[in-house]
């Protein structure tokens, strides 16, 4: 069925997390529109949701404030220069609606001058206003119609400065099963059903696997001399796995490490502990109430600039969630191996009693947690949308 011109979308999706969040709104409109035709920037979550990608998610994808950002900057604006000039190109043609998924550095600007042209707008996430650059709250506003929240707190917030915002629930909380299967996972990695898991996850992006990859596997090697019978198992992105099984080469335990291609969800269900780069798996992992160490390296310039920009104590979503440290962070200077070792090996021995008031708390915790995040994200944020549509809201 060929589409309306009333269900022509556009859409960008700026990395993995993106791509399945997008993925998730697709299948909410599909619902009510089955005739939809979305056009843009994605990743293959969308593609199963029929969606035609004019440039791959991952050209968007960068690390930190400097170097990459500077010699990436004539690329990434030339894309979404291209990408505005084909979305307004003719009348005809023009989306009824754009919607921006997270990436809010490319994509609220292009919100912005599609919004001045008559494009309805949505932006999906919001943006860490609470946690980190809050002068980013009046380019919002100029930006988007309507915001899908991920969090219970951010509609309230985004209201007092005018912002019309749904809360959507996050969709991991409805992907991530409440009481995930250890052993099932175990089996399905070729994993021992018995003994300790250690899970690596340094990233996504190949910036973050540059800084993060081999500091976190020569903290596995001195986890492993303290624990020789434990299994540590990685999983990477497909196109960055030639990067991490460097990273392991040059810290010496490639024979020692179980690298596989995805399966994250997998790796996190089957693992007691996980040493994971902050973003979003910190929140995967959190689903999975596993204990974990979060950690973070980039360069200085970034650091710096990183640091002045911070309005909380925390970094990694479960304790901004939690609004207390629930698990350690290790950042920067913080992050070598010897520190990020003595942390997991910390939570092994946590471990060693399932009653110690630690492991209790992390257990506590991330089920409230998962409670408060689970809703209906395809439905809510497609009837978000449809109401934005509505011809009357025009």
């Amino acid at each position: 069925m060929v589409a309306t011109a009333a269900h022509r979308i556009a859409m960008v999706a700026g990395e993995t997390s993106g791509d399945l969040l997008a993925g998730l709104l697709l299948q909410g409109l599909r619902h009510q529109w089955p005739d939809l035709q979305a056009q843009g920037i994605g990743g293959p979550r969308m593609a199963e949701q029929g969606f035609e990608a004019w440039w791959p998610h991952h050209k968007l994808a960068v690390h930190g404030f400097s170097w990459e950002l500077l010699m990436r900057y004539r690329e990434i604006v030339g894309i979404r220069d291209q990408l505005a000039q084909r979305l307004l190109a003719t009348e005809a043609e023009k989306p009824v609606l754009f919607v921006g998924v997270d990436a809010p550095d490319f994509n609220l600007q292009l919100e912005e001058r599609l919004r001045q042209q008559g494009v309805r707008t949505a932006h999906f996430v919001c943006p860490s206003i609470w946690a980190w650059r809050p002068e980013r709250v009046e380019r919002i506003r100029r930006s988007a119609d309507h915001v899908l929240c991920l969090f219970p707190f951010e509609p309230a917030l985004l209201a007092q400065h005018g912002i019309a915002a749904s809360y959507v629930g996050h969709p991991l909380a409805q992907v991530i099963p409440q009481q995930a299967d250890q052993l099932a996972a175990r089996q399905a990695l070729g994993l021992p059903p018995e003994g300790r898991v250690l899970a690596l996850l340094p990233g996504s992006r190949v910036s973050e696997v540059r800084h993060l990859a081999e500091r976190f596997f020569r903290a596995a090697s001195l986890v492993q001399k303290a624990r020789p019978a434990i299994k540590i198992v990685v999983p990477v992105v497909p196109g960055l796995r030639s990067l991490v099984e460097q990273a392991a080469q040059n810290a010496g335990v490639q024979a020692h490490v179980h690298i596989v291609n995805g399966q994250s969800h997998q790796v996190l269900a089957a693992c007691d502990v996980t040493l994971i780069a902050s973003g979003t798996a910190t929140l995967e992992a959190a689903l999975y109430k596993k204990p974990m160490v979060i950690a973070y390296h980039m360069a200085w310039l970034s650091w710096q600039l990183m640091r002045r920009k911070r309005l909380q104590p925390w970094v990694g979503l479960p304790n901004i969630l939690a609004e207390r440290f629930v698990v350690p962070e290790l950042l920067q200077d913080q992050a070598s191996p010897e520190q990020l070792a003595r942390a997991v090996l910390q939570w092994l021995e946590c471990l060693q009693n399932p009653a110690s008031a630690e492991v209790q708390d992390v257990q506590t915790t991330f089920a409230q947690l998962h409670q408060d995040l689970l809703r209906d994200t395809p439905a809510l944020a497609g009837a978000a949308i449809a109401q934005l549509l509505e011809p009357e809201r025009g």
